[in-house]
């Protein structure tokens, strides 16, 4: 399987699964190549909004430059929605990070497979569902 196709699964994967717990859940097709800055996927429900950016690993940490965490932040507070990043470690699964929570390293932002765990939210915790 592809990289893209890989996270073009994994989006959909968590789609389903903001529906499948009641909640709306589009997926931005294109979202990395548009010149305008915007998530994977936004979610929402009455109450809270998400804007989601997806990836799936299969190493323990996945970067993130200073234009990643700008673009999700831009987009998120024109549209309203809090920032957030998912990432699914391979025979884990999946970590949602606050941007206020990511590692900074000399030159990038960085989620490693700890701090997911420590700072991280499961699905079931994101959508208040204990």
């Amino acid at each position: 399987m592809s990289r893209k196709s890989k996270g073009i699964s994994a989006e959909r994967e968590l789609l389903h699964r903001f529906w499948g717990n009641g909640w709306a859940c589009i997926r931005v097709a294109g979202s990395g190549s548009m010149g305008f800055p915007s998530p994977d996927l936004l979610a929402g429900n009455a109450i809270r909004r998400l804007a989601i950016e997806c990836k799936s690993i299969n190493d323990d940490k996945k970067y993130f430059s200073q234009d990643d965490i700008d673009k999700i932040s831009e987009f998120a507070g024109k549209f309203g929605a809090e920032a957030w990043f998912a990432v699914k470690f391979l025979n884990v699964g999946w970590f949602f990070i606050s941007l206020d929570d990511l590692d900074k390293t000399k030159s990038n932002f960085v989620v490693s497979l700890g701090l997911a765990k420590n700072k991280g939210l499961s699905f079931d915790e994101l959508i208040g569902k204990f």
